[in-house]
Order: structure tokens, then sequence, then C-alpha cells
């Protein structure tokens, strides 16, 4: 779902990172409070005034939305399932699971502890607001501050909505998964509707566009079509994970990988191996034991003039987690490894023991034929 990321700091256990996509929707949450939302509501302030207000309160809304996916984790963690982290992204945030919830009632629980304690977040704001109105705080003070109860009230209620992979879409399927007892099933039902609410959203996006609203009209469009696109997408990444689930590591991996030994030049790497068989890494080997691997951004680190003099295994680099696994590893723990590191290549070793290559196209053929197969 997401590009690259950076991560913030740890809380409680888990990472919580930031999408650089989230610089655009700060940046626009921002200027649509400074230059709308606070000069609409409180005339007559100074400008500067206005853009301080919107930092803060595009800074309110990031802590907010931490908080929300937060508690999804804490749940969940309590409930026994594992969490990878928090991540921020364009639309909001998500917290990530390392699998599916193991039945119906952890999955409502962890989905409906957001919007709740966004609904308590929304309160303590409001009580904020009051005392602060009371006590005669400064104006930019208590408007901030309205604003934080008022949008944690609408981050509850629109994550409420029955569309998949929102938390009331997850309800939802939870519901539906619990009536049936067929997690694929009440996911498919939950993604069409999902796909169904974010074609609502893309059109009154377009209605309002054509009505003279560009702003509005836009966010409901690019919503409408991200909630579509992770309706669609949260079906079929359940059906990889079906297809792949339980099935090893060695049942795909190529027994016979084309390795290079670490003695030979850079230039004999090119020459002979890279251009010959085409690949963009390829594990080294010294006498048999795992030196490490090679790619072509490192060959293209060496300048060109010392190709003929500099060997590669004085510039591969060694394994690590995220580019080797064990032939007994499941193959969604290698797909998912692949996802979040962005190799489609991975050495499947045994101690210091290079057994085969795991590639990402082999286990999309594999899955491409299960699904047809299965359909």
């Amino acid at each position: 779902m997401f590009g690259r990321s950076i991560k913030l700091f740890n809380l409680f256990g888990f990472e919580v990172s930031i999408d650089l996509s989230w610089l655009i929707i700060a940046v626009l949450v921002s200027w649509s409070l400074a230059a709308g939302l606070f000069p609409y509501l409180y005339h007559g302030l100074p400008p500067k005034t206005y853009w301080l207000m919107g930092i803060v309160g595009a800074l309110g809304l990031f802590l907010s939305v931490i908080f929300h996916e937060f508690c999804h984790s804490l749940v969940a963690r309590r409930l026994g399932l594992a969490m990878k982290g928090i991540t921020l992204f364009i639309f909001g945030g998500v917290a990530e699971m390392g699998e599916e919830p193991p039945s119906a009632k952890v999955e409502f629980w962890m989905a409906i502890a957001g919007p709740i304690s966004s609904f308590g977040l929304a309160g303590v704001f409001y009580l904020i607001y009051v005392q602060a109105m009371s006590a005669g705080w400064p104006l930019p003070v208590y408007g901030v501050i309205r604003y934080l109860s008022y949008i944690n009230v609408l981050l509850a209620v629109f994550n409420l909505l029955p569309a998949f992979p929102l938390d009331g879409g997850r309800v939802l399927r939870s519901i539906l998964w619990g009536v049936w007892n067929d997690l694929r099933r009440a996911t498919r039902v939950s993604s069409i509707i999902g796909s169904g609410f974010g074609i609502v959203l893309i059109a009154m996006g377009i209605i309002q566009f054509i009505g003279g609203d560009f702003i509005a009209g836009l966010w409901w469009f690019l919503i409408g079509m991200f909630i579509r696109g992770a309706a669609q997408m949260s079906y079929q990444q359940l059906l990889v994970r079906n297809a792949l689930e339980g099935e090893p590591v060695r049942r795909f991996m190529n027994l016979n990988p084309i390795s290079a030994p670490s003695s030979i030049t850079v230039e004999q790497l090119v020459e002979d191996y890279i251009y010959k068989y085409h690949f963009k890494m390829f594990p080294v080997l010294d006498n048999d034991r795992l030196v490490g691997f090679i790619t072509t951004r490192q060959v293209k680190e060496v300048p060109r003039e010392q190709w003929g003099q500099v060997t590669i295994g004085e510039i591969a680099s060694s394994g690590s987690h995220e580019n080797t696994i064990s032939p007994g590893a499941d193959a969604v723990s290698a797909l998912a490894l692949m996802h979040q590191t962005g190799n489609s290549r991975l050495l499947v070793v045994e101690g210091d023991r290079l057994v085969g290559i795991l590639t990402l196209k082999d286990l999309m053929a594999f899955l491409s034929l299960k699904v047809e197969l299965e359909k």
C-alpha cells in the first residue's frame, strides 16, 4: 500500500513510520485550515495567526491519527494478534498486521477500538474547549481545540462507514464472518460494498466539481478512488494469502541458482553473468560457502576503469534478514519480505550454504495457476 516510509519513533513497542505522501496531506490540511476554516469561523485575526493555527491544527490531526491507530494496535496485541507498527500516509494511517485476525471476535474488537478511541478523544478536547472558553483563554488556542474535537468526531464517523477496509467495513466483515464462518466469503462481500461506496464518493466528487466546489470535489474523488482500490486490493491479498499459506519456500525455489565465485573481477561479472543471464543480483560463493551477494547497483558504484582490478568478493554485501530466507519458511512470509524490502529475489540459505534462489516471478506463476484452477 505504501511507498517509501520514514521511521519516526517507537511507542510501547510499536514502530511509528510516516509515508512520504503524508507531507502532501500535512501541507493541504495546514493550508485549508489557515486559508479557509479558521478565517471563516474567526474573523479579523492576522494572517500569521491563521497560519500558526493551521500548522498546530495539522499537528493535532497527526497526533489524533496516531492515537486512533495506536488503540487498534494495543487492542490487537492484547488479543494475541501480531502488529508490525503504524504507518501514516496520504489518507490517514493504518495499523499494519502481520497476519489476518484469527477469529471474527478479534477482528471486531480490534476494528471498533479505533472509532471508540476517536470519540473519546473528541470528548476530551470538547471538555478542554468548554473550560478554555469559560477561563478566557486566547481565541486562537480554544479555536484549535474546538477544531480537534470536531475532527476526531469526523474521523470516528468516517471510519465507521461500512466500507471495507475502513474500520466499519472490518466490523461488517467480522459480523458476516461470524454468521457464515467463512472469511473468504465475508471479505468478498465486504470488499464489494467498500468498492461500491468508493464509487459513490467518486460520483459525489464529480458532482461537486461540476457545481464549482473544486477542492471538496477533488478530495471526495481521491478518497473514493482510494477506498475502491483498497477494497479490491484487500480481497486480492486474502486470495494470495490463502493460496500461499502453508506452502514452504523450498517448493518454489530454484535449486540450481546462477552464482558467481568471489575471485572474479567486476568486469568478468558484467560480461559473463549480467549480460548473459540478465539478473540484477547474483549470490557470491567462495568454495561453495556463501559470501554474500552482489547487485548491479554495487557494480555501478565502482569506477569503470577499475572493473578489471576489483574482485566482486571485495565489494559483495553479506546476507541479512532482508535478502535471505530458510527453505522451510512459509511462502507468505517470503512474499511479505519481498514487499517490505523491494527485493524480487531472495537467497534461500541453510547456515552458510546457498540451497536455492526464490524469485517473485516464481511465486506469481504458482499463484496465477492456483487461482485459475480453483476459481
